[in-house]
């Protein structure tokens, strides 16, 4: 790092390249996303995008209400795409993908969905002025165009195969519109807004509607229509346009659930709390029943466990041919109020004229539900304040029940969790619990934590006795998760694994026979990296909770080559249950596969790394996590410290800290209350908690509430005690609540203001995340730098 008294407050600075070696690994190609067809015959291989270039995140952008919308083509803006899509037969296997021809050139995909027969997939492509839905046949690879002009600003899952795979709904532009004139005209007037007495609090929102155009702006580009298309014929409109939010069919392919914006807006919340009409239409797109209106929504009770009144979450029951199910708060949303019954599920069956029944009562709050069939359905609920979390076998063709609790947990507690449901699309296409023939066996995989780390497995559950029976785990020297069963049966299933020198692959297991054959060959993207060595490391802190981190050392290192440079990063979490703080959550087998702008990255320069180090910050007595924040914090980094230089590992001179959002709050807050390191670097985060005064993070109390808690944990405050150099990274359209861009740029005039070391780097068109080659390359050449 150079450095001067008398340096420049600003430079004129054009994007730079990082040295060879780290410009080589953020080059690295990303490893394809494979997805398995509903009939396990054919896999999908999907490449991912590469570094865009910065002009594409320069295009034209809209920012309302909440969302960011691309004007040219009706399509949310900042999307992740694929650029090439290949498939490969599962069965009678050559080994070899087969390309999807007849596609655009250099396309842009955002969205794919298999046909419920597996047969079809449809891909729904970005152009630049246009976006289209191409449907591909799986086993010649031939695809052609069945739409175009989709729209998805609003309806993020703008397409929905019919249940017998006839045709698609998607969501379109209006027909023979106007061209829209986006830019905004003179004001008429001042904006106003008055508040009427009740209390809203809301988080730090951002990009939401400032005034009179903007409402006209989301009002149009929101506005679409829904079109079904079959293929060789033209698209049919099936009712007038609307602002629709999302649509759904019915298992048995009769009707359409559909959910519709309505105004007034609000230049408080964004879109999804705008009143909303939920109905019922035919498949023809004729109205058969309203469910509900619900109203502007810019008051919710205070707390994490807080929802709005009334009806929510509608649905339809995937095991059922047209049954709408939906929540209802019993507390009025508010978790401060005593209650035996906080939520309550009901269900309407076709043809829509009869009461709503009440299905299943719940103790805590709603968190989803997966459908079995007629007599079983896992419901699952869950409470912030104590992190508890019920899953519940209940019976959807009964009324007025509570269920059979199956678990009731901590949600902190990893050592203790059984897993997740296996589900399986059925032959409607829509995604219901994995199950034996006979019904009496389910499904579960999960990661397999304990004190000697992460190890994956599959269990069959016992429907009635709850006894677990494992079907399989992975074992050392791998990390290996469970991806798919593979046909009805549940003795082939196709598994990701990896080694800390082996590149993730895909593996099929016969269980009956025993057998293991390897699925794909992916090769090292990294061939730098191979001889890294990588540990899964344990220590305490000062009071006694056991902390991990991930540590990294240069190839070839040997202690006998004395102290090397440390670059630490973490990421605070809070914690209820002191004996939670320190499971192991993580593997020593994963595969060293640095994302872009990940700190392992500097492991190719010579640092020794300590990556996800524990940072938990634990409820004391009657003290909430936040209220010893920063003693905690510096607790837990001093023990990282001191373990590493305990190693010999370590030189305590030549140690830094970073971390990207909280983990940025995190690193100014201990360059100001601890000197432990020699230099900082902060990405995206924010400083001053006064400026996000109705909570953040995991903290639910306002800053009135707790003033004193929000200033102690405000590194803004504490600026004049920042004395070692700290590096400031931030996008300059970063969307993400609390943490607008203003957090850095008054921190570094802080810091500035009393003499300190700072660097600001604000990245052109960037959000919360980087994404452009340019910001990529630039990002890692500053942060280079710094160390």
């Amino acid at each position: 790092m150079s450095l001067t008294a008398n340096a420049l407050s600003q430079e004129p600075v054009r994007y730079t390249e990082p040295p060879d070696e780290l410009k080589e690994l953020l080059e690295a190609p990303s490893t394809p996303v494979l997805r398995v067809n509903p009939t396990s015959t054919h896999v999908l291989y999907a490449y991912p995008e590469g570094m865009p270039d910065i002009s594409e995140l320069a295009q034209p952008e809209l920012k309302l209400a909440g969302i960011r919308i691309n004007p040219a083509n009706y399509g949310a803006s900042r999307t992740l795409f694929f650029n090439k899509l290949t498939l490969r037969k599962i069965e009678n296997d050559s080994g070899e993908e087969y390309p999807i021809v007849g596609l655009p050139e250099e396309v842009k995909i955002n969205l794919f969905r298999w046909s419920p027969d597996g047969a079809k997939l449809a891909i729904m492509i970005y152009l630049p002025h246009t976006i289209e839905l191409w449907v591909a046949d799986v086993n010649s690879g031939k695809a052609s165009r069945w739409a175009t002009n989709l729209h998805s600003t609003i309806n993020t899952s703008p397409i929905a195969w019919a249940p017998d795979g006839s045709y698609i709904l998607f969501s379109s532009r209006v027909p023979y519109r106007e061209e829209f004139d986006y830019t905004d005209p003179l004001p008429e007037g001042p904006t106003v807004q008055q508040t009427g007495g009740l209390a809203a609090q809301e988080r730090t929102y951002q990009d939401l509607l400032k005034n009179m155009a903007d409402e006209m702006k989301f009002e149009h580009f929101a506005t679409s229509c829904i079109m079904k298309v079959e293929a060789g014929k033209e698209p049919v409109m099936l009712w007038n346009p609307g602002m629709f939010k999302s649509f759904s069919i019915s298992p048995d392919g009769q009707y359409i659930l559909v959910e519709q914006l309505m105004r007034p807006f609000s230049y408080n919340v964004p879109y999804y709390r705008f009143p909303t009409c939920i109905d019922i239409w035919t498949s023809e797109g004729r109205i058969c029943k309203r469910l509900a209106e619900i109203p502007l929504v810019e008051y919710i009770p205070q707390g994490f466990s807080a929802v709005r009144e009334g009806p929510r979450n509608f649905q339809w029951q995937s095991d059922a041919d047209a049954t709408v199910v939906w929540v209802e708060a019993m507390d009025g949303g508010d978790p401060k109020k005593e209650a035996e019954v906080r939520d309550q599920l009901f269900s309407l069956k076709a043809p829509f004229k009869d009461k709503a029944q009440p299905l299943l009562s719940l103790k805590y709050r709603y968190s989803g539900i997966l459908w079995g069939w007629n007599s079983l359905a896992v419901a699952y609920e869950s409470w912030w304040e104590t992190r508890r979390e019920r899953t519940i076998f209940f019976n959807p063709s009964k009324t007025m029940q509570s269920g059979q609790i199956v678990w009731d947990r901590s949600s902190q507690d990893a050592y203790g969790d059984p897993g997740k449901f296996i589900t399986e699309a059925n032959i409607q296409g829509v995604w219901v619990l994995k199950t034996d023939k006979g019904k009496q066996k389910l499904y579960l995989s999960g990661e397999g934590n304990s004190p000697a780390g992460s190890m994956p497995f599959v269990d069959e559950l016992d429907i009635k006795t709850l006894k677990t029976k494992r079907l399989w785990q992975c074992h050392a020297p791998y990390y290996e998760s469970f991806s798919n069963f593979i046909g009805n049966k549940v003795d082939r299933i196709l598994t990701r694994r990896e080694s800390s020198d082996e590149q993730p692959n895909y593996f099929i297991h016969d269980l009956k026979k025993g057998k293991v054959s390897q699925f794909t060959r992916f090769p090292h993207p990294f061939p730098q990296l191979k001889d890294v060595k990588q540990e899964l490391v344990k220590y305490k802190r000062d009071d006694g909770i056991e902390l991990t981190a991930n540590l990294y050392l240069p190839a070839g290192y040997s202690l006998s080559d004395g102290p090397l440079p440390v670059l630490m990063w973490a990421y605070p979490e809070e914690y209820v249950d002191p004996d939670l703080a320190g499971q192991v959550k993580e593997s020593p087998y994963r595969f060293i596969r640095p994302s872009r702008l990940s700190p392992v990255l500097w492991v190719a320069r010579g640092y020794a790394v300590l990556d996800n180090l524990g940072m938990p910050i634990v409820r004391r007595d009657t003290l909430e996590p936040n209220d010893t924040f920063t003693e905690q914090l510096v607790a837990n980094a001093k023990a990282a410290v001191d373990y590493l230089v305990g190693r010999g590992i370590a030189d305590p001179a030549r140690i830094a800290i970073g971390g990207h959002s909280y983990g940025a709050f995190m690193t100014a807050n201990l360059l100001a209350h601890s000197n432990l390191f020699a230099a900082g670097i902060a990405r995206s985060g924010a400083y001053n908690r006064t400026l996000t005064p109705f909570g953040f993070q995991g903290e639910e109390r306002n800053l009135w509430q707790a003033p004193d808690t929000y200033l102690k944990m405000s590194p803004f405050m504490y600026a004049d005690r920042i004395k070692a150099p700290i590096l400031f990274i931030h996008g300059a359209e970063d969307n993400n609540s609390g943490t607008f861009p203003m957090q850095t740029e008054r921190m570094y005039s802080a810091i500035k203001g009393h003499g300190g070391i700072a660097r600001m780097v604000i990245l052109p068109f960037e959000g919360h995340g980087y994404r452009a080659r340019q910001s990529l390359m630039h990002s890692t050449w500053e942060m280079d730098r710094w160390l």
